[in-house]
């Protein structure tokens, strides 16, 4: 049960980060005059946070599998290139809130789908009808919290 709040804690301290990121990385694209520079920069310094918490932390560096991983795997950094990009060129554009919440909403739907197909290597979790209920509310929100007026 330990774990379990920790890894609650963490989770909304990730979250919380996202819009945080969301601004700074914006706002940085939109000084610099350019997006792919300011994603650049952010990347730079994710690596030497990496790099430094894989010592520190981890010990250093581990060797690679035995048996190899599929290519797609690693396809996890355009994902992660794609989110940093997107975001710092259009939340300045279309907004902090609206930018987190559309991709608040793109999370709900690839949730589903990864859960209930257990794609990925993700275990499988059904979608019940509270789990839909809730969906459902939390995309009902996500238009209301971006609504105007």
């Amino acid at each position: 049960m330990a774990n379990q709040l920790f890894f609650s804690c963490l989770m909304i301290a990730t979250g919380i980060g996202i819009p945080v990121m969301a601004a700074l990385s914006g706002t940085l694209g939109a000084r610099y005059g350019s997006p792919a520079f300011a994603a650049s920069v952010l990347f730079l310094v994710a690596l030497l946070i990496s790099v430094a918490f894989l010592f520190a932390v981890e010990g250093g560096l581990k060797p690679f599998p035995k048996t190899p991983l599929p290519f797609y795997f690693y396809l996890a950094g355009v994902f992660v290139a794609f989110y940093v990009l997107s975001v710092t060129w259009v939340a300045p554009q279309f907004g902090i809130g609206n930018a987190v919440a559309f991709v608040l909403l793109g999370q709900l739907i690839s949730m589903v789908a990864i859960d209930q197909f257990g794609l990925l290597g993700a275990p499988m979790h059904a979608i019940t009808l509270q789990r839909l209920i809730g969906l459902i509310l939390m995309s009902v929100g996500v238009f209301l919290a971006v609504r105007r007026g």
